[in-house]
């Protein structure tokens, strides 16, 4: 499972929206230097279903299945190669037929099978987008607002 920390900055009825930052992964890895990824302040706002009753203020634990993540990273990266590549070999096995250029062929008919896999991964991305398996969700509470900030009672004790 995937988790991220957050700020929940925002409630409305059973919703929230919760701000993360990037991970301290980017830290550790070795391409940080070469990476524009690393410079820059990443912050986004995810909504999720308030199941914790968290308010805004509030730390929470986001997370995401590993199963769907993986559905999706196949569909993105992997679907449209394997039809470009589909395409670009029928494509070279229908220029023999209509004696046209083998690579002219294979181009457009790959470029052709890849165009249509976009239609696809946006029909499924229709598909899924309100399937709860492919939401994140609350995981836990952190810290709550009252503990994050110093009242006047808890500066006297200090």
């Amino acid at each position: 499972m995937f988790t991220k920390e957050g700020v929940v900055t925002k409630t409305s009825g059973t919703r929230a929206w919760v701000k993360t930052t990037k991970s301290k992964s980017c830290d550790a890895c070795e391409a940080k230097d070469s990476c524009s990824e690393h410079t820059k302040v990443q912050e986004t706002t995810i909504q999720v279903e308030n199941s914790l009753n968290a308010s805004s203020g509030d730390r929470v634990v986001v997370g995401f299945r590993t199963k769907p993540l993986l559905k999706i990273t196949f569909i993105l990266y992997i679907f449209p190669i394997i039809l470009l590549i589909a395409g670009a070999a029928t494509g070279e096995s229908i220029s023999t037929r209509l004696n046209t250029d083998i690579s002219l062929t294979s181009l457009i008919v790959g470029v052709l099978f890849f165009t249509i896999a976009l239609f696809i991964i946006r029909y499924i991305n229709n598909l899924w987008a309100n399937k709860k398996e492919f939401q994140p969700f609350l995981i836990r509470l952190t810290q709550k607002e009252s503990s994050i900030f110093c009242t006047s009672s808890n500066k006297m004790a200090l």
